[in-house]
């Protein structure tokens, strides 16, 4: 998924600016396979309002090999109503694992919901590039 940003600092702070505290929590676990261009599938669980919603995640990436399988928890910002969570994620990403890897990303969307991130990768990975992730509610 590319999904870890080192040394996000200026991101993290800016992020950090916007936002007051957590309205929500995800929960996804993803695959990614690529050669050359990536792909990435999964499913994850937001946690909003006392309500748990199912999604779905689809999306790729420029410039990656490898296979990777990722479990990610996060923290949920500006999500006012709940479709507002649906929608493309944007992200500057670079990975790299092997065997294991944990990483960490904010990702965000054009309605100004915003998503941070931290995961655990198994596989062998390495990308660098734009991430494009979809989150599509299920219910």
């Amino acid at each position: 998924m590319g999904v870890a940003i080192p040394a996000a600092s200026y991101a993290a702070e800016h992020h950090a600016k916007d936002v007051a505290k957590p309205v929500g929590h995800i929960h996804l676990k993803t695959h990614s396979a690529d050669l050359g261009v990536g792909y990435t599938w999964g499913d994850g669980t937001l946690v909003y309002r006392g309500k748990t919603h199912h999604f779905k995640i689809s999306g790729g990436n420029i410039a990656a090999l490898g296979y990777a399988s990722i479990e990610a928890n996060g923290e949920v910002y500006n999500l006012k109503h709940l479709h507002d969570f649906d929608g493309e994620y944007g992200s500057l990403a670079g990975e790299a694992t092997v065997a294991e890897g944990v990483g960490g990303a904010l990702l965000a969307n054009s309605n100004g919901v915003r998503l941070k991130i931290t995961s655990k990768a198994s596989g062998a990975h390495l990308t660098a590039g734009l991430q494009g992730l979809k989150f599509t509610l299920k219910d």
